[in-house]
């Protein structure tokens, strides 16, 4: 994994294509054990500045090498599953998060991207790109739906899918509009940012010291905490507010800008943002977030950044969404906060898939008005780089809400007599070999399943919201049923009910939460198939690579066959799980090592005892022409430029490979189309000029 500054890695344009390979496998490994952290488990382990430069650095290998993107691209996660307690609600369009940028230059990049995306834009560059730009409110994510201009439920994000239903707090809300007139659809969803303001957190403070109640860190912490209250007395108690500023399900459109919805928001009550501003081009919206910057101080609410916004309408529907964020907006984040404090001890963790990360025990310090007694030193070559040692006093950084990162030691107070940190070279949990292969940046285990840090690892990754998200059954529960032999393998799980007895005479627990335990597991006994992959905790395997193997395989014996039929070099199902859009050959070689490793064969021979795992069931695009169809795009594309028209596809139901092979329905070949179009014509694969693609589609 790369955990260089980007002023110390190789420029990208200098990259190698095995080294941006090697570079992109590493980023997608780390981001997505980041994620993991800070959505599903509340402990992030990174600030929000080193997480969002990873991802920086991961989106500008992309662009100079697009055949290298890959599925489990740090671009598909969203939010956090919801948590136990509330109803959940299925958004009729998903909540999404926003991409970043740090800098004018990044900045530049974003908009230089929407202008290549859209061919009117790519052919004439004095058409005007006009953007939206508005605070982006530190809170938390909501959806308010109306029907018949009558409000009728509110849910939050979530994990962008599914959220939690907080009807009945939204309800003592008292500056929101429960009926609204005038211009309205049938169905309107208005989302925003619920938020507290800055003196309103001091006085909820001063009475929960009072009171003797728990002290919020931030008001972030303390919006949330009031919003997901079981009694809603208790969030009516605390003064809430929201900032409306976009929309999910329309049951007809309002404008054909982003600006004209806004206005719209006003007029049928809701509070906006005032510092919201069209923009013309890059100077007006550089312009723009240096003001907000400079009242950020003064402003009674916080704000961690500028939001951007692509204004027309048909535009953003083009433009489409990417896994995690739409293409058509962007955030552009203030920097981060920093602070200096002692390195008392450095641990060394193991995580589930053996890689041994460091992490700095720090001498508690406040940054940003949180509390911070943790670091993570990511691996040993970040360690030797900055010459981390024990002892050192060293400068932090955070940006929200999260564990922060060390940026520089501080040499001049480096106590006598220090010496240079010695990284283990076996694993500090089951003395096995700790190696780093060819081309990694990560020192992982060798003991596989002898590891019982790895093995607590996967299980906790199994229960976890994104995977079986089984309510009552935590980190804790995991680590002592494991301790006390009551699982030795996830599989076990579903076989808890044998011990009943034994679990109802555990200190801590009665009859009703054992109950209650046993009937979550039961719950979950049926599963979607991507569901079940990702809980696997597959090496390389996130969410969005989980749904693509899904879509691609249909069902768990399908999957199964395919990856033991790929173990031959130059099969046909090797080739086929190569020539997966964004899969290539190092998530392919996790999927068979896994899927060929005989514990884990064991394992999923258990499972399908325990479990029925359903097929895939894809969208019903039943008028798609292309549903199902495996299409390769080549050439220049004239009409449309080649990553709208791959979007476009996807949008329909068809797959989008890389390379051309006897199971390719369509070749779409523009001028300039070379070796895939070759090979299709040997392979007899139909090949469509752009026209007759968009006849195809019906979009001639």
């Amino acid at each position: 994994m790369t955990k260089k500054k980007t002023s110390d890695k190789i420029p990208v344009e200098e990259l190698t294509e095995l080294e941006a390979l090697a570079e992109l496998k590493d980023l997608a490994v780390e981001i997505r054990s980041h994620d993991k952290a800070y959505y599903q488990e509340d402990a992030p382990a990174v600030s929000d500045g080193e997480y969002d430069a990873l991802r920086q650095r991961n989106l500008e290998i992309e662009e100079v090498f697009p055949d290298l993107v890959r599925e489990d691209s740090p671009s598909k996660r969203v939010g956090a599953t919801p948590t136990s307690g509330f109803s959940k609600v299925t958004h009729a369009r998903p909540m999404l998060s926003l991409g970043n940028v740090f800098s004018e230059e990044d900045l530049a990049d974003f908009l230089s991207g929407i202008r290549r995306f859209l061919k009117e834009l790519t052919d004439d560059l004095s058409i005007p790109l006009e953007m939206v730009a508005e605070p982006k409110i530190d809170g938390l994510s909501i959806s308010l739906r109306y029907e018949k201009g009558k409000f009728v439920s509110a849910a939050t994000r979530g994990d962008g899918s599914v959220g939690e239903d907080v009807t009945a707090n939204l309800k003592t809300f008292k500056e929101l509009p429960f009926e609204l007139t005038g211009n309205v659809p049938d169905v309107v969803e208005v989302r925003g940012e619920v938020y507290l303001s800055k003196s309103d957190f001091a006085e909820l403070n001063r009475r929960q010291e009072e009171a003797g109640e728990k002290i919020f860190a931030n008001p972030r912490n303390a919006a949330a905490g009031s919003l997901r209250q079981l009694d809603e007395t208790i969030t009516a108690s605390r003064p809430l507010k929201m900032f409306a500023y976009a929309w999910g399900e329309l049951s007809e459109q309002i404008g054909g800008t982003q600006w004209a919805f806004f206005e719209q928001l006003k007029t049928w009550g809701f509070q906006v943002n005032e510092l919201t501003q069209i923009c013309d081009d890059l100077d007006e919206l550089m312009a723009v977030y240096n003001d907000i910057f400079e009242k950020r101080a003064h402003l009674d609410y916080d704000i961690d950044g500028v939001v951007y916004k692509v204004n027309r309408l048909d535009w953003q529907e083009r433009l489409g969404f990417v896994s995690r964020a739409p293409r058509w907006a962007v955030a552009h984040k203030f920097p981060a906060e920093k602070a200096q404090t002692i390195i008392n001890e450095i641990d060394i963790q193991v995580g589930r898939t053996g890689s041994l990360t460091p992490v700095a025990k720090l001498e508690p310090v406040t940054v940003g008005g949180v509390v911070v007694s943790n670091a993570t030193l990511h691996n040993e070559d970040e360690i030797a780089r900055k010459d981390i040692r024990i002892g050192d006093t060293v400068v932090i950084q955070r940006a929200g809400d999260v564990i922060p990162q060390v940026v520089e030691v501080v040499l001049d107070k480096r106590p006598k007599g220090s010496k240079a940190f010695k990284y283990p070279t076996t694993c500090p949990i089951c003395g096995s070999d700790a190696v780093r292969d060819e081309g990694e940046a990560v020192r992982r285990c060798t003991g596989g399943a002898i590891c019982d840090a790895q093995v607590i690892e996967r299980f906790k990754h199994f229960v976890s919201r994104g995977a079986f998200d089984i309510e009552g059954f935590g980190s804790k529960h995991v680590e002592a049923f494991f301790d006390e032999g009551l699982v030795k393998t996830p599989a076990d799980i579903f076989r808890l009910e044998t011990h009943e007895v034994d679990l109802k005479t555990r200190e801590g627990w009665g009859e009703k939460s054992v109950d209650n335990l046993l009937a979550a597991i039961n719950e979950r006994r049926t599963i979607p198939l991507e569901r079940f992959i990702y809980a696997l905790g597959i090496r390389q395997i996130g969410q969005a690579n989980a749904r693509l193997l899904a879509k691609q395989y249909i069902s768990i014996g399908a999957l199964r066959q395919a990856m033991k039929d790929a173990s031959v070099i130059g099969s046909d199902a090797l080739n086929d799980l190569n020539n997966i859009d964004g899969v290539g050959p190092s998530v392919a070689g996790d999927l068979i090592a896994y899927f060929n490793e005989k514990n884990y064969q064991e394992l999923l021979d258990d499972f399908e005892t325990q479990l029925t795992i359903e097929e895939f069931e894809a969208p019903d695009d039943s008028s798609s022409p292309i549903v199902g169809k495996t299409i390769v795009f080549t050439g220049t594309l004239e009409t449309v430029t080649r990553g709208e028209a791959k979007a476009r596809a996807e949008q329909l139901g068809a797959k989008v490979a890389g390379s051309v092979s006897k199971k390719t329905d369509y070749v779409v070949a523009g001028p300039g189309a070379g070796s895939k179009a070759k090979k299709a014509a040997e392979l007899d694969v139909t090949i469509l000029s752009e026209q007759d693609w968009l006849a195809l589609i019906g979009e001639a």
